[in-house]
């Protein structure tokens, strides 16, 4: 039997960065993943939006960690060469009536320690995006994009070269606790892991149940995403949003010109059952025209075309607005911590809480 420090189940970019940090610190450390490639699921299929930390209540893990992790992200991209830029965002009032909660998320970013943030006037606007629709907008300057695929192979190598041992296409099947930790059974072999790191994404609470740790629920939320075809790709130039969705579950469909050039229109939001299910039902692309005109001028069907989606692992259900990121010790097993809940804005979030996970982990190894 292997035996290991710790083993952390999934390979997105929250399991990468947990194990290349827990590698990091000394401890030996292997990835589980049951795809035959890390990041394959939710880390990949997103907008690639670094965040800046407006959105998230004043002292949640998603503010903070949010708020850590932009820098590290811009930090790591940079020196590994993960293309990338910081390009700002305007978040964007469509009348008066929206200035009101466009000041109330400025009020928010300046509370979770967001710089530089400012309320912005329609000439503000047109001088960085002349073909956007708006009365006033809230500038935020530290805002940007990744390519999350060069992110994901960025992570993999960096800690394999800290050590950590990647098992591509490894389902966990079963798992037995021992006094001296977990024993993790796949299909080939058995792994005696003192500590289990459960980065399992969308399958974050079977993974739970498996392991003997809490009981909770990933609810799969589906996004889906037009883009302007090449011709209209120049109305856009960096990142434009409206207000967030009033329900919570998400920021609202938005632009992004992503680091290959191409411009994104989405996500849209919607709860559905499997976490598997990308494509079926899929919105037609009339539907992304009204969001795609409360943000550009004289948009039209033939301007955009259906492109990918993601699915969004939520710990709430549709009937909430929030829950925060779950990363801590879990209360049932103390031989597993949890790293569960990772929505919103865990891409940029990721090396903050590989970070975090970390020093929860070497405190278990004690």
């Amino acid at each position: 039997m292997e035996q290991i420090d710790a083993a952390v189940i999934g390979a997105g970019v929250t399991g990468l960065a947990a194990a290349r940090a827990i590698a990091a610190a000394g401890a030996s450390v292997c990835v589980l993943e049951r795809h035959p490639r890390p990041g394959m699921d939710t880390s990949t299929h997103n907008s690639g939006v670094i965040h800046a930390g407006i959105y998230y209540p004043t002292g949640s893990l998603k503010a903070r960690l949010c708020v850590e992790g932009r820098e590290l992200m811009y930090e790591f991209c940079a020196r590994y060469s993960v293309p990338h830029l910081r390009s700002g965002k305007l978040i964007v009032a469509y009348d008066e009536s929206e200035i009101g909660e466009l000041e109330a998320l400025h009020r928010r970013g300046a509370a979770n320690g967001v710089e530089g943030l400012a309320i912005v006037d329609p000439a503000f606007i047109a001088a960085r995006e002349p073909a956007v629709f708006a009365v006033a907008g809230l500038w935020s300057p530290d805002s940007g994009i990744v390519n999350a695929e060069d992110l994901v192979k960025a992570l993999l190598r960096t800690g394999a070269d800290a050590g950590v041992m990647f098992l591509p296409g490894t389902h966990l099947i079963a798992a037995d606790r021992r006094a001296e930790g977990m024993i993790l059974r796949t299909e080939r072999e058995s792994i005696l892991a003192r500590v289990v790191v459960n980065a399992a994404g969308l399958y974050a609470d079977d993974v739970s149940r498996m392991l003997g740790g809490e009981t909770f629920t990933i609810y799969p939320c589906r996004g889906e995403y037009a883009e302007l075809v090449p011709a209209k790709r120049s109305l856009v130039n960096a990142l434009v949003y409206p207000l967030p969705l009033a329900s919570g579950h998400g920021l609202g469909v938005h632009l992004v010109r992503t680091t290959g050039g191409q411009v994104w229109l989405g996500p849209t939001t919607r709860y559905q059952e499997r976490k598997d299910d990308y494509e079926s039902d899929r919105l037609p692309v009339e539907g992304f025209v009204q969001p795609a005109r409360r943000l550009l001028r004289g948009v039209k069907v033939g301007d955009l075309r259906l492109s990918g989606s993601g699915i969004r692992a939520k710990l709430h259900p549709p009937s909430e607005s929030f829950a925060d990121f779950m990363v801590r010790r879990d209360r049932e097993n103390p031989a597993v911590v949890q790293a569960s809940g990772i929505d919103s804005p865990g891409l940029t979030s990721c090396l903050a809480v590989g970070r975090l996970v970390s020093t929860i982990v070497a405190d278990a190894l004690g």
